[in-house]
């Protein structure tokens, strides 16, 4: 009797116990998250502080941007062509390159350059209040382009978002207008780059992982921001001749950028683009809490009641994306079984012709 009654609990117990296995792969998702997370914040954060006229004081947005893209391209093509760390693909022709990469790199290279130059007019944390748009600005450019469909659902989802971010700015101490148009400005690039690379590489069947992306895309971005940076910032630089270059300071900058897209390699290619999504969101609550505690910037009331509006929006779109994910795979899985059971039955009706056709033979 006891040996029976021990019998279900043994069981029951080894269905709930994770196997090693699994939890070795817990661990590394939840690895792989806390370092995109930390790298993320550090780039932010150290941005700010070169960027900031009160802290570092280095207000050049375009030649912090020209350095990281520099130092990325240097680094990308010795992983590239020196230690072979990846293959390119053998799919893209200078025509391709001309006709598809080059717009991405124009559009990375103005994002960059206003999100940069946003650090210097906002605080972080109202900054990371304005990025809760990105949804909104993917979803719309998306729908213009014809790679979304339009649902009035997601629209509303859309427009919630929007109605948080608004009461967010409202609700700003240090509301610049010219500061949220640069941000506006980088979000909306950055949207547009998002899609085409959709239209322009991926939907060709090319798909870059972050060394490749950068061995191809920031020798453009470079290019790019070197006009701006000749006509804007360079006759600014010369005129101050008391700036000495610190390489320790943009050098491990750079170096953090650089890292930072290794990470969203292995966060994406480890998990998946909604588990970065969900990861966001804690990087920028981590970053509001930042900025209000450690650099002191003002976060108001209404700044947290507007930013946890648009945050349940984009938590709600995250889930609905989720949702319709599982089911578009679970119909194709579907189709798959009925393929194979269609097949199966073709198969037992081929067996039954045979043996019907050597029973007649034989009678």
């Amino acid at each position: 009797m006891g040996a029976a009654t021990d019998a279900p609990t043994t069981s029951a117990s080894s269905t709930t116990t994770l196997s090693p296995s699994i939890i070795k792969k817990i661990v590394l998702s939840y690895t792989y998250v806390a370092i995109w997370i930390f790298l993320s914040f550090t780039v932010i954060v150290y941005n700010k502080y070169i960027l900031d006229q009160k802290l570092y004081n280095w207000p050049y947005p375009i030649s912090l941007t020209l350095i990281h893209m520099g130092f990325c391209s240097s680094i990308a093509a010795l992983l590239v062509r020196v230690f072979h760390v990846v293959d390119l693909p053998t799919s893209m022709s200078p025509r391709l390159y001309l006709s598809s990469v080059v717009p991405i790199g124009a559009l990375y290279s103005l994002s960059l350059w206003l999100s940069n130059s946003a650090y210097i007019y906002l605080s972080v944390s109202f900054i990371q209040m304005l990025k809760a748009l990105m949804p909104v600005a993917v979803y719309s450019i998306g729908v213009l382009f014809r790679k979304d469909s339009f649902k009035s659902s997601t629209m509303g989802n859309m427009l919630a978002i929007s109605f948080g971010v608004a009461i967010a700015a409202y609700g700003e101490a240090k509301l610049d207008t010219w500061g949220v148009l640069l941000q506006l400005g980088a979000v909306a690039f950055e949207a547009t780059r998002l899609v085409l690379i959709q239209i322009l590489l991926t939907s060709k069947g090319i798909s870059l992982n972050p060394i490749t992306s950068l061995y191809y895309v920031a020798p453009c971005c470079f290019v790019f921001l070197l006009i701006p940076w000749i006509t804007v910032e360079l006759p600014i630089l010369k005129e101050n001749s008391t700036f000495h270059f610190d390489y320790f300071i943009f050098g491990t900058n750079s170096f953090c950028a650089f890292a930072l897209n290794l990470a969203v390699f292995l966060l994406v290619g480890k998990t998946s683009a909604l588990t970065m999504n969900v990861a966001g969101v804690v990087k920028d609550w981590l970053l509001i809490a930042f900025s209000w505690s450690v650099i002191k910037d003002t976060v108001t009331l209404v700044n947290l009641f507007g930013y946890g509006l648009a945050f349940l929006g984009v938590a709600y779109y995250n889930h609905s994306k989720l949702k319709a994910l599982r089911e578009k795979e679970a119909a194709e899985r579907k189709d798959e079984e009925g393929d194979d059971e269609e097949s199966g039955r073709l198969l037992d009706q081929r067996e039954e012709d045979v043996i019907t056709r050597r029973n007649e033979s034989e009678g």
